[in-house]
């Protein structure tokens, strides 16, 4: 059997991943990343039950002090973004700049270890026909994870393993409490690291971002009332933008340059494409032509039908069957085609 170093946060899934590998006889040390200061599943606990789970499977523990790293890839990413009027995901960048690339760095010079493995619910075959790995959706499809991972690259996944991959939450919990592990019963995180942290993304961004009164208007420039960031507010929101109106107001734009909130109806937070940027084409190379394949725009939206047209520039623009509602600068288009996850990129704006 392989050696491995499995990625612990301290959560029920990473800590069951690595009980499992080490039940079937694979030589398995412990790494968690030391991201942050304070509360948090990745951080001050989650490092005390991650220490706890070696102990108890009788494997060494690692700990990284990953805090500068995050801070920049991150927190300053997170900040940036919010500051120019979008909407950041951070978790996909995280996924690959801070977490899979500095793990399997870490795995393979300082420890000659060439398998990673994490508590993620996603899928890695390698297809023949084309010499590439490939990443699947989970099994479960209520927990499935690939639209945060669409952003890793070849190398990862050759040295990656999922062990929960082709298993539900369910059952997770069942063989984490067959295993007796400490974190059995510990509750799913909910949030962001940084909101655990912080009690809010508003609180989080507030410690970074000064407060700059603006106008909150309408499609027609007409004043409807006053903001005090737009970092407080994002593309679709309804709850919280403090302006009475007879019908339901909807974000529809953010305007850094004016520092102004466009506020409108449904229909008019509601899209017929956009346009993508940063692209990363995972399990196929990149298209030359147009494709037809599914495309999910938020992590909770199910995938939806989609012309997905290169622009000769490393863009592609992404026109829907259906027009979509809520589209975020900032946040991920992925690219499916059914359970195969194609590609993804960084939404760049509604078109």
């Amino acid at each position: 059997m392989s050696k491995v170093v499995v990625g612990l946060s301290g959560g029920v899934d990473s800590s069951t991943a690595a009980a499992i590998l080490h039940h079937q006889g694979h030589q398995v040390v412990g790494l968690t990343l030391w991201l942050m200061k304070g509360k948090g599943q990745c951080c001050s606990e989650g490092m005390v039950d991650a220490a706890m789970i070696c102990e108890q499977l009788e494997v060494p523990h690692h700990v990284v002090d990953s805090r500068d790293l995050f801070q920049e890839h991150i927190v300053d990413y997170l900040v940036s973004g919010y500051e120019s009027g979008v909407t950041p995901l951070p978790c996909s960048q995280c996924n690959r700049t801070v977490k899979f690339g500095p793990m399997l760095n870490y795995a393979q010079a300082e420890l000659g270890i060439d398998y990673i493995a994490t508590g993620h619910y996603a899928r890695i075959r390698y297809d023949e026909a084309s010499g590439r790995y490939q990443l699947l959706c989970a099994v479960d499809k209520h927990k499935d994870q690939s639209y945060f991972l669409y952003d890793l690259c070849q190398e990862f996944l050759a040295h990656t393993l999922f062990p929960l991959g082709e298993m539900t939450k369910e059952e997770t919990r069942k063989i984490a409490a067959q295993y007796n592990l400490k974190t059995a019963d510990k509750p799913e995180s909910q949030d962001l690291c940084l909101v655990e942290s912080h009690g809010s993304m508003r609180d989080f961004l507030d410690r970074y971002i000064d407060r700059k009164m603006g106008d909150i208007v309408n499609k027609e420039g007409k004043v409807l009332g006053q903001h005090q960031g737009i970092h407080h507010y994002t593309i679709g929101q309804r709850k919280g933008i403090g302006i009475a109106a007879p019908e339901p107001l909807y974000v529809m734009a953010l305007d850094p340059v004016m520092n102004r909130v466009v506020v409108g109806s449904r229909e008019d937070a509601t899209q017929p494409d956009c346009t993508v940027q940063r692209l990363n084409w995972l399990s196929i190379p990149a298209p030359e032509t147009p494709i037809r394949c599914q495309a999910r725009v938020r992590y909770r939206t199910p995938p939806v039908p989609v012309d997905v047209i290169p622009l000769g520039d490393g863009r592609v623009k992404v026109v829907f069957d259906e027009p979509q509602f809520g589209i975020t600068p900032g946040q991920a288009a992925v690219f499916y085609d059914g359970e195969l996850l194609l590609g993804g990129g960084i939404i760049e704006r509604s078109v």
